[in-house]
């Protein structure tokens, strides 16, 4: 999706108003299952298309999602075995023209996202408790910690889950 103009600070506000009320642990858990009735009950053809030329397709937020699911996985880990780590930012615009997000199967997508999602579950569930207070100095952001970040990503999660639902209804 073309970017918003915000500031890290109005990001981070709107990302976690999604999750505001919610466990973000069973959001985080609920997501993989979303994504794959999702896929099973909306041809490719609508996922693949796009509802204007300068924004992303359900296929290519599904790509988006499961690229960024890896980029969680090598922070969160980062975080837990060294507190106060720098955590480098990316940009998703880069990553989605570069990488090629208009040409990914949404299948692989959810596959990769569902797969990574879940061992990032099981790692923070056998972690010691202590440890999602570690933090990372995130380039743009600054300090975030392991708890923050699992809210950060279950809003982002039910940010582009919405995205792809109202796209996927659009058939």
């Amino acid at each position: 999706m073309p970017r918003l103009v915000e500031s890290p600070s109005e990001y981070i506000q709107r990302i976690l108003g999604n999750v505001e009320g919610r466990d973000p642990l069973q959001v985080l858990a609920a997501t993989g299952p979303r994504l794959r009735e999702i896929g099973r009950d909306t041809s490719p053809a609508v996922l693949r298309r796009r509802a204007a030329p300068d924004t992303w397709s359900a296929a290519e937020i599904m790509a988006h999602l499961a690229d960024a699911e890896i980029v969680a996985s090598w922070r969160i880990r980062s975080i837990i075995a060294r507190d106060g780590v720098p955590v480098q930012a990316f940009d998703q615009d880069d990553w989605s023209r570069h990488l090629r997000y208009d040409g990914v199967d949404p299948a692989e997508s959810i596959d990769l996202f569902d797969v990574t999602r879940t061992a990032n579950l099981r790692l923070l569930r056998r972690v010691d408790p202590k440890r999602l207070e570690n933090h990372g100095m995130h380039a743009e952001r600054g300090k975030e910690t392991i708890s923050h970040l699992i809210r950060l990503y279950a809003g982002h999660d039910l940010n582009h889950l919405r995205q792809i639902e109202e796209l996927a209804a659009q058939s």
